[in-house]
């Protein structure tokens, strides 16, 4: 299965696939008529979500004015949440309803622990003259790839996105032992690592839907851009030595994941067994629970 990246909707509207459907008369107009008003609920639940629109600890981490006491809090947060999002995304593969979504889960399981995607007839590991800054900053040709899929890939134990964390944590003077586990997680962490395991892990596929559309649109939203720029600076003003790949690999590509997610409600939403209710039930809890994680890193910061 070939990963065709799709770049991530500005807003929800009725897309040329669904039109195209419409024409062909394997919709009618009312079916599209009641998506249209799906998708403007959809976008006002979770693309309005409070999270989204204002993230306020991410406002503040993009001035690049985070202590090193704060940053290294911060990377080890994150890095819990990073770890434990591989058992998550494992239960999604696990319960997904059809093969295709499995297929569509392993991709994202496979390339978060090290399995390159691979464009069709693509040599593996062609070498391309990058400098050291521009691996840093568009992520190592040899270990990382936006476009493809990893059937026919190979895996690296450096490509794996654990290990591109673990790079920014050492420039800190963390270590593997400091990060990644549920004992270095806080509160707030690790009730949300736990909802996404509950919730985008589900067993009932409408949850799991629900929960993985808002998830990706969230991750498209910009924190990732909050967070390089704040990085940046800070590598730039203080600390040379940081390694950024890890977030300017996924600024890069999530806005494209976000794409995929429409494309697959699109396919989900006129089967038979679609539930709006349990969809939309699965979206709003993810996002509070991602509220829950941004909000504990922001209080942590004021009272720390």
């Amino acid at each position: 299965m070939t990963q065709v990246f799709i770049k991530a909707p500005s807003s929800l509207t009725i897309s040329s696939r669904i039109e195209e459907r419409l024409h062909r008369g394997e919709l009618t107009q009312a079916q599209v008529d009641d998506f249209r008003d799906f998708l403007a609920e959809v976008e006002r639940e979770f693309l309005q979500h409070r999270i989204i629109t204002d993230n306020t600890y991410t406002r503040w981490f993009r001035e690049g004015k985070a202590t090193d006491d704060e940053l290294r809090y911060f990377i080890k947060q994150f890095s819990v949440f990073s770890n434990q999002f591989l058992i998550a995304a494992l239960l999604k593969e696990i319960n997904s309803p059809t093969l295709q979504q499995s297929r569509a889960s392993r991709e994202i399981l496979l390339n978060e622990l090290g399995v390159i995607y691979r464009k069709s007839g693509q040599v593996i590991a062609t070498p391309i003259a990058q400098t050291e800054e521009e691996k840093d900053r568009e992520g190592d040709p040899e270990l990382v790839s936006t476009e493809g899929t990893v059937d026919g890939g190979i895996c690296r134990f450096r490509a794996a996105h654990f290990e591109w964390l673990l790079g920014v944590a050492e420039g800190l003077g963390l270590h593997y032992e400091d990060i990644g586990k549920r004992k270095h997680g806080s509160s707030t962490t690790l009730h949300f690592c736990d909802e996404l395991i509950r919730l985008y892990g589900s067993e009932d596929p409408n949850i799991a839907e629900g929960a993985s559309f808002a998830v990706e649109n969230w991750a498209a939203a910009g924190f990732w851009q909050d967070l390089e720029d704040g990085l940046t600076e800070i590598k730039k003003t203080r600390h040379p030595q940081l390694h950024l790949a890890f977030f300017s690999w996924h600024n890069r590509v999530e806005g494209q994941h976000a794409g995929h997610t429409l494309l697959e409600l699109e396919e989900v939403y006129f089967r038979p067994s679609f539930d709006q209710a349990k969809f939309m039930q699965g979206g709003r809890e993810i996002l509070d629970a991602i509220a829950v994680f941004w909000d504990g890193l922001n209080n942590d910061r004021e009272t720390r």
